[in-house]
């Protein structure tokens, strides 16, 4: 049987693909380099704009936000004055505000396009049934994997690195929402039928505002996967923290890139407390 199974003929399954992705990015050509030209220009502006900001204003604006976010609790926001403070000492504000673009750019994306999807998801069981196996495929492929599309259809730079940050973040927001609208307690959406309710009634009315903490909770998880996806990105060139970890992997630096990791686990500790703050002041809200 082994010696059955060497003789067989390797299937073309390689050259299938860089043919598909040859017409692909032949054929769409122009308005990939509109997506990287347009797309980089918007994010250098947005990046500009951040740098502008003095970084004792910015710290003390994402301090008063946690401050009012945990309930008017101090530990956040003292957490997030000491450690930004920390990363402008060594000299990675620049940095860091090139990884909040990148993060922002991926994370605003995939939200755009994982609620619409799960709304839809939740209103069709033969979309679901579709969608499931490709948004396991999407989560349990490698991330460095989505760099390879990446490049073929924009070359290397940010629009790259956001274009694979948001095929890596999407399935979460997706599934969450989809979970969420599902879970609406099924006499609700009865009684919203008797009482006439339209499709988009319903929806805005009852199903989004009764899943919302579910769809948060995947809107976190969407935020925290772009970020994850900072240090593989630098590898076709987007900027920010994830390239000075690169740099000094790459030049065996071990103490910048502890500085550069431990400037990325600080951020990302903000980032989660915050929205994971945002969602219950909304969920004790809605009580």
């Amino acid at each position: 049987m082994s010696k059955i199974l060497n003789l067989a003929t390797p299937l073309p399954v390689a050259e299938k693909v860089e043919d598909l992705m040859d017409i692909v990015t032949d054929t769409f050509s122009a308005q990939f380099r509109f997506i990287q030209n347009n797309g980089e220009d918007l994010m250098d502006l947005v990046t500009s704009g951040l740098t502008a900001i003095p970084p004792y204003v910015f710290i003390l604006i994402i301090a008063v936000l946690a401050f009012f976010a945990t309930g008017k609790k101090f530990g956040l926001a003292i957490f997030s004055i000491i450690g930004l403070l920390f990363i402008l000492n060594q000299g990675l504000w620049d940095q860091l505000m090139n990884t909040f673009t990148l993060v922002l750019f991926s994370s605003l994306i995939a939200i755009v396009i994982g609620i619409p999807l799960g709304i839809l998801m939740s209103k069709s069981k033969v979309l679901e049934e579709i969608l499931k196996p490709i948004l396991d495929f999407m989560q349990t492929m490698p991330g460095f994997v989505y760099l390879i599309p990446a490049v073929a259809f924009f070359g290397i730079g940010v629009v790259p690195g956001v274009f694979a940050s948001v095929i890596f973040a999407l399935p979460p927001t997706v599934r969450f929402t989809n979970l969420g609208i599902r879970q609406v307690p099924t006499h609700l959406i009865e009684a919203a039928d008797s009482y006439g309710s339209t499709f988009t009634q319903k929806l805005v009315k009852v199903e989004l505002p009764l899943s919302r903490s579910t769809i948060m909770a995947g809107i976190n998880q969407t935020v925290l996967l772009s970020l994850s996806m900072v240090v593989i990105a630098s590898m076709i060139g987007a900027p920010g923290l994830g390239r000075e970890v690169l740099s000094a992997l790459q030049r065996a630096q071990i103490g910048n890139g502890f500085v550069a990791g431990i400037s990325l686990v600080i951020f990302a500790i903000i980032v989660d407390r915050l929205t994971q703050s945002l969602n219950k002041e909304k969920s004790n809200g809605g009580k």
